[in-house]
C-alpha cells in the first residue's frame, strides 16, 4: 500500500515549527515498509534524537481517478482509520535547512502505523471526527525503548 501523506495542512502545527503556511499543502509518500507490522512495537531509531508523532486521519483509496474536483472526492474513498506520522524532527530541520528532501526523517521503517480500517457509513462525516493519541511506554529488556 503507498501512502500519501499531506504536509502543512494545520496551520497552527505549522507556525508551532516555524514553516510558512502554504496555500496548497506538501505532499510527501511513506513507503510500504514504513507501515509498523500488526501488533508488533515501535522502537526508537538510533540515529534520531527528537523522534515526534502526530495521530493522522487516514483514509483508503478506493477507486481509480486522477486530478479529481474536491467536490467529488468523497466518492473515491469508503473507509478511514487512525494512524500516527512519526518523524524524526531533528534530522528533518537538518535536511530542510539543506534544502534536501525529507524522506530519512519522515519515511524510515515503521514510521506509520496504521489501525484497522472502519466503514465511513458507520463513522460521523470526516469533517466531524474527533480523535486523539494517547502515548504508553513500555520498557522492555535488552536496553530497547519501544513507544
Amino acid at each position: 500500500m503507498k501512502i500519501i501523506c499531506v504536509g502543512r495542512n494545520y496551520a497552527e502545527h505549522a507556525k508551532e515549527l516555524n514553516n510558512p503556511v502554504n496555500e496548497s499543502p506538501v505532499i510527501f509518500l511513506k513507503p510500504e515498509t514504513a507501515q509498523l507490522q500488526r501488533r508488533q512495537p515501535f522502537f526508537l531509531p538510533d540515529f534520531s534524537e527528537a523522534i515526534q508523532y502526530e495521530a493522522e486521519i487516514v483514509v483508503k483509496i478506493s477507486k481509480l481517478g486522477k486530478n479529481i474536483d474536491e467536490k467529488f472526492a468523497h466518492k473515491y474513498y469508503d473507509e478511514l482509520s487512525i494512524g500516527i506520522d512519526f518523524t524524526a524532527r531533528d534530522l528533518q530541520t537538518s535536511l530542510k535547512s539543506k534544502g534536501l528532501p525529507w524522506e530519512l526523517a519522515k519515511a524510515f521503517d515503521a514510521s506509520a502505523p496504521v489501525g484497522e480500517f472502519i466503514s465511513k457509513t458507520n463513522l460521523e462525516p470526516i469533517n466531524n471526527l474527533l480523535f486523539s493519541l494517547k502515548k504508553i511506554m513500555n520498557w522492555y529488556n535488552q536496553g530497547q525503548q519501544p513507544i
